[in-house]
């Protein structure tokens, strides 16, 4: 969720990712797999949308960059030697999200080295943690980037494009890639029942179709934009059982771009959206500023206040991007924020 992350080009790559042992294939999921077993054989081969590295041994010191890639090997028991600070969501300053200093403080983990990242990766820092991987399935890397990096030690770079892997392809990859295969998918596992679980709790969530809206200028709404399909943002409704509006999925299938931006005039294209779902503010003033414009407020959903404003950088504003650690600790809060929403319906 940084913001030059929301500012950032989705360019289109058609690599195909590929981890598995030397002579292995990928799964027939279309997210890698070890051969043979979850029991990892090194050497790994790691082909990717940057590159093609190999993973001598298990990796024992884990470098990551850009957002949330550490907490794939702190949700599996591995402390990083270094990771990015936050730079969003960090209320109290501290450089970490409220869910990794949870988990560091249950393994009995010091803080590690955080990596400024305010002007771009700080390859000095993170060469100075002697690190054996680097791990960025999550990440906006360019090739100079991976190129800089890759002098470091072996990355692990996106499948596909810049902030496109969902949080499960992020830890099947990292996980695989630190010889964790099946503690990966267990924790997959585990994370999927606890969605089931919480979305159980509001029937009127199954099958309603939502949509994600990107930080709004009150001063100018003559346009909005909007997530796509191919964002983390919009795939959590998925993983909560509800669905993309028809307007959203087919506008996202002629793009592979992570949002879009459309003149408000076009309105009656977002009839079939029953949750809007923003990043704003807790008073309600949000949806008011949208219900008095003679555009946007005849959406149906703005209209009736089907409507989710998340305020600021909050642990459940931050978390509505879904990451291994984060999800779990904000699930109950979100999923509440949603129900009250269907509420309107």
């Amino acid at each position: 969720m940084r913001p030059s992350r929301l500012l950032a080009g989705i360019v289109a790559v058609t690599t195909t990712l590929v981890l598995a042992a030397c002579g292995g294939s990928a799964g027939t999921d279309d997210t890698p797999a070890a051969s043979g077993s979850d029991t990892a054989t090194f050497p790994l081969t790691v082909t990717h949308a940057l590159g093609t590295i190999t993973i001598e041994k298990k990796p024992e010191r884990v470098a990551t960059v850009n957002w949330a890639n550490h907490e794939v090997p702190l949700a599996l028991g591995v402390v990083p030697v270094g990771y990015a600070k936050a730079n969003f969501g960090d209320e109290d300053g501290d450089g970490l999200l409220p869910w990794d200093a949870a988990r560091l403080k249950e393994l009995g983990a010091s803080t590690p080295v955080l990596f400024d990242e305010t002007d771009g990766i700080d390859f000095e820092a993170v060469a100075n943690t002697r690190p054996d991987i680097i791990l960025a399935a999550y990440s906006g890397l360019t090739k100079q980037d991976y190129d800089t990096l890759t002098k470091i030690a072996p990355v692990v770079a996106y499948p596909q494009a810049p902030w496109a892997t969902s949080w499960r392809d992020s830890i099947k990859l990292e996980s695989r890639a630190l010889g964790l295969a099946a503690e990966g998918d267990a924790l997959i596992t585990k994370i999927e029942k606890q969605m089931k679980d919480e979305a159980a709790r509001y029937p009127k969530l199954a099958g309603r179709s939502a949509m994600f809206l990107t930080h709004l200028d009150p001063t100018d709404l003559s346009k909005i934009s909007f997530y796509t399909t191919h964002d983390t943002r919009a795939q959590f409704f998925t993983d909560l059982g509800m669905t993309h509006p028809e307007s959203i999925a087919k506008a996202s299938a002629a793009t592979k771009e992570f949002s879009l931006t459309q003149s408000a005039e076009q309105v009656q294209n977002l009839s079939d959206v029953d949750i809007i779902v923003t990043y704003g503010d807790a008073d309600g003033a949000t949806l008011a500023t949208l219900q008095k414009d003679p555009l946007l407020s005849k959406i149906p959903a703005i209209k009736r206040g089907s409507f989710v404003s998340l305020p600021g950088s909050t642990p459940v504003a931050t978390a509505a991007n879904p990451t291994p650690l984060g999800v779990s600790f904000v699930l109950k809060d979100y999923v509440d924020l949603l129900g009250k929403a269907a509420d309107q319906l």
